[in-house]
């Protein structure tokens, strides 16, 4: 399920909703109850198979590669 991160413009209070597909909701603050806020830009939370092995490759755990069984 997608987590938007917000941001109040009012008191400056961050906070996650999690808003499920084709659904439409009024976005409130949940410390002040104001309508003014705004979306923030936040990463990914995108992982890769596999293990970092250095210079941005990725190799595949010897648990989970099928040659190696």
């Amino acid at each position: 399920m997608p987590i938007y991160e917000y941001i109040c413009k009012d008191c400056n209070n961050r906070f996650e909703v999690v808003i499920l597909p084709n659904e439409t909701i009024e976005i409130l603050c949940p410390k002040c109850k104001s309508k003014n806020v705004q979306k923030e830009i936040s990463a990914a939370s995108i992982r890769p198979k596999g293990i970092p092995k250095g210079k941005g490759g990725f190799k595949v755990p010897e648990c989970m590669n099928r040659e190696s069984r």
